[in-house]
């Protein structure tokens, strides 16, 4: 259960094009984070995007891109976050990890 106090959002920002062991990189990311039993993950696909090499991802027609910007956000305790990072560390080659401190309102799962 977690706490109000202690939780982090991590956000994980790849390129839809990313892999790891012949997978999506967010699909890893998140199986990873559901075998460490954490609280949650979702992947969120983005339409338009530019990274450290200004280089634009874009689903408009005339420039349709393969690797539309990617984010993956994971919201549990500090203590949970931190069994993921190495994983993290691991397999994100070309990306941005950012955590922040957040106060968590409503909770529930289905137990």
């Amino acid at each position: 259960m977690m706490d109000n106090t202690n939780n982090i959002k991590l956000r994980i920002y790849i390129g839809e094009s990313d892999v790891w062991e012949d997978k999506n990189l967010y699909e890893a990311i998140v199986l990873k984070a559901r075998e460490l039993k954490l609280a949650g993950a979702t992947v969120f696909r983005g339409v338009m995007g530019f990274g450290a090499n200004s280089h634009i991802h874009t689903i408009r027609v005339l420039r349709l891109s393969d690797d539309l910007p990617v984010l993956i956000e994971v919201i549990d305790t500090a203590e949970n976050i931190d069994k993921l990072m190495p994983f993290i560390q691991q397999t994100v080659k070309q990306g941005l990890v950012t955590q922040e401190k957040i106060n968590v309102k409503f909770y529930k799962t289905n137990e």
